[in-house]
């Protein structure tokens, strides 16, 4: 598995549950006190999230942490 494979993964893995609750990038950035940029970022796989921002995007889509990683 290459180094960012798991955060592609993840990122795609926010993406899909923020769609199946029928929110945007906006909405979801804007729950987590992010600007939407970083969240296109997130969601595209572009940058290595710390767990806090993890714990954020969690909380925010109502989810456990380690549904982040269901992939």
């Amino acid at each position: 598995m290459s180094d960012n494979s798991i955060q592609i993964n993840v990122g795609k893995q926010i993406q899909k549950l923020r769609e199946s609750k029928g929110l945007s990038q906006q909405d979801l950035a804007a729950k987590c006190n992010f600007e939407k940029s970083n969240m296109s970022r997130l969601e595209a796989g572009r940058v290595n999230p710390t767990l806090s921002t993890l714990e954020k995007v969690a909380k925010a889509l109502e989810v456990t942490l380690i549904e982040l990683f269901s992939f």
